[in-house]
């Protein structure tokens, strides 16, 4: 459970610098390019959406790793053996979807819960910063 509940640390951290990181990026970046101004609200859209895809990725390969690598538990349901499996959970979770086809045995609930607050949390700050981008660039195009 201790391994878990680092991992699960490790995760938060990981992917909340990663998402820092791609707003940073965006924050720097738009003023610069040469794009009219509203397009820059769909490379806004477009990084946005692959934070959170590379987020996905991140807490499925845990989740891969943690089950397959060091019996932490595993998931049933659905194609829950097949590597794809933990990848759709993984959306599944992060977004807090949460269909119920495939779930969590295990040590790996405690990830799941995290990764909802997670995901929760980066998905609300897109969110805003979505929105203040807009306000910033919406008027000049």
């Amino acid at each position: 459970m201790i391994v878990v509940a680092l991992a699960c640390a490790a995760l938060v951290g990981a992917t909340t610098v990663l998402h820092y990181e791609a707003l940073r990026l965006l924050t720097y970046g738009l003023p610069r390019i040469g794009v009219p101004a509203r397009a820059k609200l769909l490379v806004v859209m477009f990084a946005t959406f692959v934070s959170h895809g590379l987020n996905i990725v991140l807490y499925g390969l845990a989740y891969w790793l943690l089950a397959n690598g060091q019996g932490f538990g595993h998931l049933v349901g659905g194609d829950a053996p097949r590597a794809a499996a933990y990848l759709y959970f993984s959306a599944e979770t992060y977004t807090s979807l949460g269909f119920g086809d495939v779930v969590p045995v295990g040590p790996l609930r405690m990830l799941a819960g995290i990764e909802t607050l997670n995901g929760l949390l980066l998905i609300g700050w897109s969110a805003s910063y979505t929105y203040l981008a807009m306000e910033r660039f919406w008027n000049e195009g």
